[in-house]
């Protein structure tokens, strides 16, 4: 018998940050991403962004730590499935994030899936400021134990 997800439209966990400086360093040193963007102040300066700016990959790491707290929040509500992450579409970078800036992961189920056992979630990052600097789906699948 497949068990019954334990989740509603309109769930909603979050996940909150502070991006500092070591984040930085130690993603780039993780990922191999040492692209001046995220690294140089003086190359990064004069440009449009006025400093450096966060990995987009931070960024979708954070959103997977807000999966996580769904994943949470399910098991709290008694679901025993496996869930795993399918991946992420939409991923739309709309703003700059900065070292210093407290970021916001709002991770909202969207649509279930009960014969397939699939959530998608919206996912919606903000800044400090309550700008919006990132968003995209988030698919889901809950696999029976």
């Amino acid at each position: 018998m497949t068990q019954a997800l334990h989740c509603q439209t309109g769930d909603n966990v979050r996940f909150t940050k502070t991006i500092s400086e070591s984040d930085i360093y130690l993603f780039a040193g993780l990922s191999g991403d040492f692209y001046e963007a995220h690294i140089n102040e003086a190359a990064m300066a004069d440009t449009m962004f006025g400093g450096r700016i966060a990995h987009g990959a931070l960024l979708v790491a954070f959103m997977s730590a807000a999966g996580t707290r769904m994943i949470e929040m399910m098991r709290h509500r008694g679901d025993q499935s496996v869930p795993v992450s399918l991946g992420y579409d939409r991923i739309r970078f709309v703003a700059p994030a900065r070292i210093g800036d407290t970021v916001t992961v709002s991770y909202t189920i969207a649509t279930i899936d009960t014969d397939r056992r699939r959530t998608v979630a919206d996912i919606v990052v903000t800044n400090t400021q309550q700008d919006v600097v990132a968003v995209a789906s988030h698919v889901m699948q809950w696999i029976s134990s």
